[in-house]
């Protein structure tokens, strides 16, 4: 390859989106500021150092230079999906609604926009217009194992299940080697009363991949035998590796609130935004919380299992420290070290809270809080402590929380709220702050 300043301007644009390719974004912006600077209105250039300014985390800057390489030429259908994503990171979905339209009427065939059209009349409840989307996108590509999962999910939803079947069937077979695939039509077996189907589902994607940490999780979630006290170490990391690319995207299609939620209850407590404080953010994942307790923190630091999503979190450029670990034994080795520990529905994947919940008491100084969600048991009487659910996570019987929180010794202040939409529907949470009391005696 050839250095950059001998290359041509085509060349210098195809390595740019090379490097793109590569995840190579700062270089990739270099050398379209470089044609920039000889072409000011360059179209491809503008596009693509748009794109590497989305792919560094500066989505408005990314939005703005996408619009000026769209002024300059308006008929590139690609160009246009690719707004629509940026404007669905900022929330905007009536117009990432109108660039995937843009995109489709440039180009009917365009599977990824007709897809992603679908998930966001999906979210809006419009869901005649969203099954027509995902269907003129399998229509324009017959291979498209997402536009399949994501008709299927939309069936079940409508209580279409005999389809919703033949669709999940149709993901499995082109990707028979995900474990999401296998996961979902295992869900969508529960989802419509067919335990033992589902079972059965799950024992033969185990003898085909012996000790696959999804299959053994999802047997245990779809026959109610053999639930661990928490969800494995290595289902974690496998779950959030696969998903750290996608995540903050799908959360935001789902109407995602637990940092918010927990940003909320911190300032309901009187806390001050001093940036005085100690703070930690237990199963930080892509770092969602981080901007929000960075006004607490002298020190941010984020701890959880997936180095995938510890990437993206990095990228915010909010935490001091990003450790890669299993949090309850890393809590472990603190007495009175933080002033704030948040766990932002990070304790779904625990159904016992015991060990957590003593080891934050533990490593919280007095007057310290622990906040974090969870899902809520809303049947006290089947769920008297926790149970795991049909997708894995957890929930937990408020009765039981508050316990805890009391042998533990924290003061609690507990909220029912709702957490995000799954399935278009609300997912019922709890929203929990535990103080230590500031007069607790030192063991």
């Amino acid at each position: 390859m050839s250095e950059p300043s001998t290359l041509s301007l085509d060349e210098a644009i195809a390595l740019a989106v090379e490097w793109l390719k590569e995840g190579r974004a700062y270089d990739a912006g270099a050398i379209c500021r470089r044609v920039l600077d000889v072409m000011p209105g360059h179209p491809d250039a503008l596009h693509y150092s748009g794109m590497a300014a989305y792919q560094q985390g500066n989505v408005d800057e990314a939005i703005r230079l996408v619009r000026r390489s769209l002024e300059a030429a308006p008929d590139q259908s690609d160009w246009h999906s690719n707004l629509g994503i940026m404007l669905l990171a900022r929330d905007d979905l009536e117009g990432a609604i109108a660039a995937f339209r843009k995109a489709i009427e440039l180009q009917p065939a365009h599977a990824h926009a007709s897809n992603n059209l679908g998930v966001l009349l999906r979210v809006l409840g419009r869901y005649e217009e969203a099954e027509a989307a995902y269907r003129a996108a399998i229509a324009a590509d017959p291979y498209y194992a997402d536009a399949y999962h994501n008709l299927a999910v939309l069936l079940d939803l409508l209580d279409r299940a005999p389809e919703g079947a033949i669709a999940h069937f149709k993901e499995l077979a082109l990707r028979p080697g995900d474990p999401n695939a296998w996961r979902h039509l295992a869900l969508a077996y529960c989802l419509h009363g067919d335990r033992d189907k589902a079972v059965e589902l799950c024992r033969e994607w185990l003898a085909r991949w012996p000790g696959n940490p999804q299959a053994i999780h999802t047997l245990a979630a779809c026959s109610g035998s053999d639930v661990p006290l928490r969800a494995s170490d290595a289902y974690v990391e496998q779950v959030f590796d696969n998903f750290a690319e996608s995540f903050e995207a799908k959360l935001a299609r789902l109407q995602y609130r637990a940092p918010e939620l927990i940003a909320s209850s911190l300032a309901s407590s009187g806390i001050v935004c001093r940036r005085d404080l100690d703070v930690l953010d237990l199963g930080c994942g892509t770092g969602l919380c981080g901007p929000l307790l960075a006004p607490f923190a002298r020190r941010l630091v984020g701890v959880d299992l997936s180095n995938g999503m510890l990437q993206h979190a990095a990228a915010k450029h909010v935490y001091d420290e990003l450790v890669q670990v299993e949090l309850t034994a890393w809590l472990q080795r603190f007495h009175s070290a933080w002033d704030i520990i948040v766990a932002a529905d990070t304790l779904v994947y625990f159904g016992a809270l015991d060990p957590v919940v003593a080891a934050a008491a533990t490593a919280l100084r007095p007057g310290g809080v622990f906040a974090f969600t969870v899902e809520h048991a809303v049947d006290a009487a089947s769920t008297p402590t926790y149970a795991i659910q049909l997708h894995g996570r957890f929930a937990h019987c408020i009765d039981y929380v508050e316990r805890l929180l009391a042998t533990a010794g924290l003061e609690p202040a507990i909220e029912r709220a709702e957490l995000r939409k799954e399935s278009g529907l609300p997912v019922a949470g709890l929203v929990v702050r535990a103080t230590r009391p500031r007069n607790r005696a030192e063991n």
